[in-house]
């Protein structure tokens, strides 16, 4: 070994000097000096050459035997990433000293990390704040902008087009005057549409009847939506087609049950009495017959009343003997044919329709238009 003491000892070695050194003789890890201090006291010394063959025997076995890091990492990779993290910390170690930059509310952060209970109730505090002052103040002045995505459309929506079309949604709300309801149609389609407006607006009302008259373009609680927002228009001609067809060919009982309670106020057009008759002998649904009985009495009734008070009027023969004498004639004969055919409808239901409950509903029909007062 290359120090003052161990070369100032190799003038004279003894045995204790040789015998310290051997092992690193047997790994090569002495100089020239040592090496021929060593060998040539061991040439002389058995004892010292008897302890040189046994470190030798010793660094063969250690050599031989199979390492663990040989058995982990047969190789070398570890040694390598070793060897590759300290050259990048030595890098890191030789460049200049990182100056930290200055951070404006540092304070802050540690403040709140030192007092994580007081942080959260401000935050909260904060979160309140936003949401009672800024969001409102934003949502003005987003109104006062103009709405950015709610879209009228200016042309008359076409069959073509709502067939593209999908109504995802209808929203009604109270306007709070006698304009109606306010609608809102969410359109899905290439490009979302927004229609807002109530019921007698040209492009709410096209849609709504094209939804309620072609149910497979959207899902059955969107038509009852429909069914709902038109049903305070019935005066309408468009409207009420729009009811009789979802009435006659819907394919959800509970849409069909629902046009016809729509239809509750326009029991006098004889449309909505065909269509009645048509639901006695076509519709699959009890339900949706035993609602088409009562509609069908309630017609009935209504138009008994008119002719009784038609009836009664003094000056019938008068006018039976004016130019146009002959309308209440034929206007009673209409009366009568319809009476007739409802009756017979009825009956039929009462003798041989499978439900018991529309088989009592017609029975209890019939007796209810038989007890009607004479006039």
């Amino acid at each position: 070994m290359n120090t003052p003491d161990s070369i100032s000892k190799f003038s004279n070695p003894s045995c204790t000097d040789i015998s310290a050194l051997l092992v690193f003789y047997v790994c090569d890890e002495v100089d020239d000096a040592e090496r021929t201090a060593m060998e040539a006291h061991v040439a002389t010394c058995p004892l010292c050459s008897e302890q040189l063959a046994q470190e030798r025997k010793l660094h063969d076995a250690i050599r031989a035997a199979v390492q663990p890091a040989d058995v982990l990492d047969s190789s070398g990779a570890l040694l390598a990433q070793c060897r590759s993290e300290l050259a990048e910390r030595i890098d890191d170690l030789a460049k200049p000293p990182h100056k930290e930059r200055w951070h404006p509310f540092g304070w802050a952060k540690r403040w709140m990390a030192l007092r994580p209970a007081w942080s959260a109730a401000l935050l909260v505090v904060f979160g309140v704040a936003l949401g009672t002052q800024l969001l409102p103040w934003l949502e003005t002045a987003h109104d006062v902008a103009g709405p950015a995505v709610n879209v009228l459309a200016a042309p008359k929506l076409t069959d073509e087009q709502l067939s593209k079309m999908a109504l995802a949604s209808v929203r009604v709300s109270p306007a709070g005057d006698d304009a109606g309801d306010n609608i809102q149609l969410h359109l899905s389609a290439q490009q979302p549409l927004v229609i807002s407006g109530n019921v007698d607006d040209r492009d709410v009302r096209r849609v709504l009847t094209y939804v309620v008259q072609n149910g497979e373009h959207s899902d059955v609680d969107v038509r009852l939506d429909c069914l709902e927002a038109l049903k305070s228009r019935i005066d309408d001609q468009q409207v009420r087609q729009a009811l009789l067809a979802a009435a006659r060919k819907d394919q959800s009982a509970a849409v069909r049950m629902k046009a016809l309670e729509s239809l509750r106020d326009a029991t006098d057009d004889g449309a909505v009495r065909e269509t009645m008759l048509q639901i006695l002998d076509h519709d699959a649904s009890p339900g949706v017959r035993v609602a088409a009985v009562n509609l069908l009495v309630r017609s009935l009734q209504e138009e008994l009343r008119n002719q009784s008070a038609v009836e009664s009027e003094p000056n019938q023969d008068a006018r039976i003997a004016e130019p146009n004498g002959d309308a209440p004639l034929r206007e009673e004969a209409s009366v009568k044919s319809g009476l007739d055919a409802a009756m017979r409808a009825l009956a039929d239901l009462q003798q041989h329709d499978p439900n018991r409950d529309v088989r009592v509903r017609s029975a209890a029909a019939l007796r209810q238009i038989a007890a009607r007062p004479q006039p």
